[in-house]
């Protein structure tokens, strides 16, 4: 069996560190965004990975992995959104920044573990076209969460779908042997 953990440390460490570069060159202005515009744009980034995915033509010279990282990073803010709430003005240093990620992705990466206990890794035999379509998937389901005010009858909540889409986006870039 690969060691997952150590595959996911590696693949987030990249995510993190291009996080913490861009907190020093536009800080946490990230903060002012609300929870369904940091939805739009990780909806954004999953529709173009899903685009790269189905053309075969490509206009701009690149691949998924940026937006993976993108889809991984803005999950994260929206994880701290949710527990900070949004601010009218930036509030946020590079130290407390990455402190609240370090938190947040350590929470996921233990679900991840528990997960991937639970269905013995299953997801190494998954296309990187079905992650993309199960986080666009979990997308639509927290717009929808966020169109009855967060409320839900029996289903999990905000977090649990933004941890999902962390998760999913690692495992594709694990899958696409991105860091190796």
């Amino acid at each position: 069996m690969k060691n997952t953990s150590q595959e996911y440390d590696k693949v987030i460490g990249i995510c993190q560190d291009l996080f913490e570069k861009k907190m020093n060159d536009y800080g946490s202005a990230w903060r002012i965004l609300r929870l369904p515009s940091l939805t739009d744009q990780i909806f954004i980034k999953a529709q173009r990975i899903r685009s790269l995915q189905q053309n075969d033509i490509r206009k701009v010279d690149e691949d998924e992995t940026g937006e993976f990282i993108g889809i991984i990073n803005y999950c994260l803010m929206a994880l701290i959104q949710l527990e900070l709430g949004v601010v009218e003005q930036p509030d946020l240093g590079v130290t407390e920044a990455v402190k609240l990620y370090e938190e947040k992705i350590a929470i996921t990466k233990q679900l991840m573990e528990d997960k991937n206990h639970d269905y013995g890794e299953a997801w190494r035999e998954m296309r990187v076209s079905s992650l993309t379509d199960l986080i666009l998937q979990k997308l639509l389901r927290v717009k929808q969460i966020e169109d009855n005010q967060g409320k839900t009858l029996v289903s999990e909540g905000i977090d649990a779908n933004y941890q999902d889409m962390i998760n999913y986006s690692v495992f594709a870039l694990i899958l696409m042997k991105f860091g190796q």
